[in-house]
């Protein structure tokens, strides 16, 4: 192979990384070999001779070759890119290790190390296989493409240490897969399609029903609607193995069969709850077949007198014997299994072919039996004679369970060399050869033998006798046998296909054939399901059968269970109830299977791409209809028992909510009725009694103002929008990597806390900007905010004025964008951002500290400029404790400190709104009509069961000399629009004056802000004002000195009757933009709520939120 090389000056780069290490490149260097091509600057050395490489390396990144000579390092081409001369120089290489267990590429001005990708010096890489697999990857190793990073960041950034693509984590328990697939390699058994799969599903359809019960479903429907009911239940079976192809080719399949089927493709709780009744069902048919078995040998020992004790004893001990043989077989392995299946196929084979020899050889000895060779029969068995009260469907319901175990191969898929071609082969195949040789067998019994014989043979046609059967023109008269009680004949003798074979010993060792393959196969099965069940940890109490041993992973310990569930039906040896609600547990995994073809396709998700194109979603759906239907014809009470078993645990699972994501295409569903439903609002207007409060809440991390947060929960929660708004100021660069990360993390929290909210984070320099962006970006056609929801800043007067003015200015940006604006204040505040240790945004993989009660971790904010700050704490830059990742240092537990008291109970007062509010009020001061959302937003809170024993107050103002027709007023609207409220107080004492006290507290608030224009010179307080604008004139203090005594009466008033209140609801004070300086503003704020229980200051549009039309 001719290898261009790239010289490359400088010293020979060196690895420097534990042996240990996982290196992100994997590099083999090895000397030039002689056959290179020369070039003037690659002069040939010889190859190596002494054998000797370097250690392997762990998992890598990239396998890199590199090619030493003397003086230089080439790096080698790939040999499938065209070898042009590449005059390209690097400086130097190195490499380097982050101590991190990965070694990183040096990408800097002086320092390149670079792959060679079509010639040219990048890291890029070329599509490959291996980048695509999954973690736990059986065939070959995980590799991780460059991240966008690496290819991306600017020279002097190390690139980021993501272990895996695609923000794939590994789990333990993809940990331990992958370590037994390492362990596997080179010594695990692997069957192809013929040996796993059609030959498996041909033993498990050629049932005991095939020898004892095909001759008597002929005898009592007739050949023609026996062909009918091999055809309906091939019709059932062959759309279901078409779905099950089309799922098994839709990508990896891995072990667990039915299960890893449905539940990869609708999800874990239809998956799991079928996945425990499957593997269930299995175990239970082991006993069923084992007593099919038990029973045959019993019988034989009866005709030659050799019972041990009596029959149903003797069916338990040769059943508990058989059972333990079948265990030995299993436990001995896969391939031993397989042996012994080989050859129960063939003597069942034998048996089969035995019968259609013996058919064609009729013998005067047999005729009286009822045995006459072909075809004079053929016509009078050919239409249906039912007897007993049988029908079309009560036959149809014995003969259905023959035609189950078509997933006897998919069953055993983490077995298969290649699943995705191996079970649509040798499903349909089997499907196929099966129900032929059911038809070819309907139509050879039904052809030569009659229904009815006396087995006697001076039972001949006498002269005197009028006889019109069949049987008549062949000489024998057996209409005795229409008083009941002859033995022979299709309807009577179980064991006629013994009588037609040519060798009668082989029918009974086929039906010891067929009984112990199908008892064999569900051994086989039952754990092999149960054990991925357990492995994806959907129950947790059984993940101790997870575990699998040897090379083939083989699950003993679910062999063991499966053996205890069989033997303890087997000793019960009663079956005839247990044997529908089996028979339903399989065709409920059949109507699933098809449904997730019918729903995968319906989802329309570009991740269904079956190479299997032989399906119909519409078909797949009538399959799964037509499962159902035969549940119920089989046995209808099963039928419902059946469902109910599967809605329970479907309930019981979609209650736990497993932490898993298989991308399953009830997501696909989820997604595109959620598009559909967006898409189609956007074309309706919005109407007034449709009006819902969808608020943008700007709460910081979710975790930082969980109080904020939990109220307003309390009124959007399956009722409207919420999202949790997150301005993130930064000083100098956005890092939106972190932006990222944080953002699952987040929206995680949320979801575990069961607060139904979005999380929508932002970068920006300060609160202004960055509420901007979430006010004209947040949302998604109707599904968008129109309430702004904030906490009061309780420290507004000891930090930056300018913090102020961004905080005063995003309220009015808000009404300028038709916006509501809901203010929340406590008296202890917010933010707990800054005790570490309640409630904290962890991934799923990251374990919370042990915390006493009493004691918490204190937290140390690291020195950076790039210190992310809270978005509501703006005046101050002290980091969120949340984001660990080099900003915090979390002090040990020699630096644990107990809370101040005003820690205490700022966090007491954060959880006040999770818990149940008790008997008591809330009060709605509903001073000015902003359109309803003052009195909507406590109409929704007592709506809820936290919320439910308050009743509303209401406050309104009025005159002294109108107080009785203001209360009837306010009654008569309250009334029509259908809200309950337990009393209405008119003040009409609000424009008294305050008291002085509290005029005089207002004006030492004030006194910092103001401006004083008229000590200083007019221009120099223009400037003044033009930088600083919060400041107050004295012209703004005497326009509105009677709205400031407004504000400080009505804080009076709330004192005086609502200091008992649950919650305060008030109408918001405005100020107009532009007029009204943002300290007046703030001081406003601060006068009137201080001192009070919690109070939400709220403010609607203006546009009607309340309707009393209809």
């Amino acid at each position: 192979m001719t290898i261009n090389r790239l010289k490359m000056s400088g010293q020979k780069p060196s690895l420097k990384s534990d042996d240990s290490a996982q290196s992100r490149f994997q590099v083999d260097v090895v000397m030039e070999a002689s056959s290179a091509a020369p070039g003037p600057a690659a002069p040939s050395a010889p190859a190596s001779t002494d054998g000797s490489r370097p250690p392997e390396e762990s998992k890598g990144r990239f396998r890199v070759v590199g090619f030493m000579d003397s003086g230089a390092m080439d790096i080698g081409l790939p040999p499938d890119v065209s070898h042009e001369p590449d005059t390209a120089k690097s400086d130097s290489v190195s490499l380097h290790s982050t101590g991190t267990g990965h070694t990183h590429i040096s990408d800097s001005h002086s320092n390149t190390y670079y792959m060679r990708t079509f010639g040219h010096n990048t890291i890029d890489a070329v599509p490959n296989i291996d980048f695509y697999r999954q973690t736990a990857a059986p065939f070959g190793e995980k590799l991780t493409r460059p991240s966008l990073s690496e290819l991306h960041d600017e020279l002097d950034k190390e690139p980021f240490e993501d272990g895996l693509a695609n923000g794939e984590e590994p789990s333990a328990a993809e940990e331990a897969a992958a370590l037994a697939a390492k362990e596997a390699k080179g010594g695990s058994v692997k069957f192809g399609w013929v040996k796993g799969v059609l030959i498996r599903c041909m033993l498990n359809i050629w049932g005991v029903m095939l020898f004892i019960r095909m001759s008597w479903i002929v005898g009592q429907a007739g050949i023609g609607l026996t062909i009918g009911i091999i055809l309906m239940a091939t019709v059932v079976t062959t759309i279901t193995g078409l779905s099950t192809s089309a799922i098994a080719t839709n990508g990896f399949v891995r072990g667990g069969g039915a299960y890893y089927l449905i539940s990869r493709s609708l999800g874990p709780e239809f998956g799991g709850s079928i996945g425990l009744i499957f593997a269930f069902a299995n175990a239970v048919a082991v006993a069923m077949y084992v007593v099919g078995f038990a029973e045959t040998v019993v019988e034989l020992l009866n005709d030659v007198d050799a019972l041990m004790t009596d029959e149903l004893n003797d069916i338990r001990i040769v059943g508990t014997l058989t059972i333990i043989l079948l265990l030995g077989i299993s436990v001995a392995g896969m391939e031993w299994e397989a042996k012994a299946q080989i050859v129960l196929l063939v003597i069942l084979l034998a048996a089969i072919v035995n019968f259609f020899f013996g058919s064609f050889m009729p013998s005067e000895s047999k005729e009286p039996k009822g045995f006459f060779g072909y075809p004079a029969i053929l016509l009078e068995n050919f239409g249906p004679e039912f007897r007993d009260g049988e029908t079309f469907f009560s036959v149809f319901a014995i003969f259905f369970p023959a035609a189950t175990g078509i997933l006897a191969g998919a069953n055993i898929s983490g077995d298969l060399t290649d699943p995705q071609s191996a079970i649509p082969k040798g499903t349909l195949l089997a499907i196929l050869i099966t129900g032929l040789t059911y038809v070819a067998v309907a139509i050879s019994a039904g052809s030569c033998i009659v229904r009815d014989a006396t087995g006697d043979h001076n039972d001949t046609v006498s002269p005197t006798v009028n006889c019109t059967d069949a049987a008549c023109t062949l000489g024998y008269d057996f209409s005795i046998c229409k008083e009941g009680g002859c033995p022979f004949g299709l309807m009577n003798d179980f064991q006629v296909m013994s009588l037609v074979s040519s060798f009668g010993p082989l029918i009974t060792a086929g039906i010891f054939s067929a009984t112990l393959s199908s008892a064999l196969a569900s051994l086989v099965s039952a754990p092999k399901v149960f054990q991925a069940l357990c492995k994806d940890n959907i129950y947790p109490g059984l993940s101790v059968f997870a575990k699998g041993y040897g090379r083939n992973n083989e699950p003993l310990r679910g062999y063991v269970l499966t053996f205890c569930i069989g033997l303890a039906f087997i000793l019960v040896a009663e079956l005839n109830i247990i044997a529908p609600i089996i028979s339903n547990f399989f065709l409920a995994s059949y109507a699933l299977i098809n449904f997730s073809v019918f729903h995968a396709s319906l989802a329309s998700s570009p991740g269904w791409r079956p190479s299997f194109k032989y399906y119909n979603m519409w078909v797949s759906l009538a399959g799964a209809i037509l499962c159902c239907v035969v549940m119920f014809v089989i046995n209808w009470w099963a039928a419902l028992v059946t469902l109910l078993i599967v809605l329970a645990l479907y309930i019981y699972v979609s209650y736990k909510k497993p932490d898993v994501n298989w991308g399953s295409s009830t997501q696909a569903l989820i997604y595109n009725q959620a598009l559909t439903h967006c898409l189609n609002l956007t074309g309706v207007e919005d109407h007034v009694k449709n009006f819902r409060p969808q608020c943008l809440v700007l709460a910081g991390y979710p975790n930082a103002r969980p109080a904020l947060l939990q109220l307003v929960n309390s009124f959007t929660k399956n009722v409207s929008l919420m999202v949790s708004g997150h301005v993130r100021t930064v000083s100098r660069r956005s890092n939106f990597r972190e932006l990222y990360q944080d953002y699952a993390r987040c929206q995680r929290y949320l979801n575990k806390k069961r607060i139904k909210a979005f999380y929508a984070p932002v970068f920006s320099d300060n609160l202004r900007h960055g509420a901007q962006l979430l006010l004209q970006a947040v949302g998604l056609g109707r599904l968008k905010p129109n309430t702004l929801v904030m906490g009061f800043k309780n420290n507004w007067s000891d930090g930056n004025m300018r913090d102020v003015e961004n905080y005063i200015n995003t309220i009015h940006d808000a009404f300028d964008l038709l916006f509501g604006v809901v203010i929340l204040r406590l008296q202890e505040g917010l933010d707990i951002s800054h005790i570490q240790g309640q409630d904290e945004l962890l991934s799923s993989h990251e374990k919370p500290p042990v915390i006493t009660k009493d004691v918490l971790i204190s937290v140390i904010p690291a020195k950076d400029s790039d210190s992310d700050s809270c978005p509501s704490k703006t005046t101050s830059n002290q980091s969120s404790p949340l984001i660990t990742r080099g900003k915090h240092i979390f002090l040990a537990a020699k630096t644990k400190s107990p809370l101040s008291l005003t820690d205490q109970r700022l966090l007491e007062s954060s959880q006040q709104f999770k818990k149940k509010q008790g008997k008591g009020t809330i009060d709605v001061w509903w001073l000015f009509d902003d359109g309803g959302l003052t009195l909507l937003i406590p109409y929704l809170l007592t709506n809820r069961s936290k919320w439910g024993d308050c009743r509303i107050r209401v406050f309104i103002g009025g005159k002294i000399n109108r107080i009785d027709h203001d209360r009837r007023a306010m009654a008569t609207l309250l009334s029509r629009f259908r809200i309950d409220f337990s009393d209405i107080n008119v003040l009409g004492d609000i424009n008294t004056k305050p008291k002085k006290h509290n005029k005089l507290t207002f004006k030492e608030l004030i006194e910092p802000y103001r401006l004083k224009e008229d000590d200083m010179e007019q221009e120099a307080a223009e400037r003044l004002k033009a930088q600083e604008p919060w400041r107050i004139t004295d012209n703004e203090l005497e326009l509105y000195k009677a709205k400031t005594n407004r504000q400080i009466r009505l804080n009076e008033l709330l004192k005086e009757h609502s200091s008992t209140a649950k919650l305060i609801v008030m109408s918001m004070p405005l100020a107009r933009k532009g007029t009204v300086s943002s300290a007046l503003y703030m001081c406003w704020l601060e006068t009137l709520s201080k001192d009070l229980p919690p109070l939400l200051l709220v403010r609607g549009n203006h546009q009607s939120v309340l309707t009393f039309y209809s």
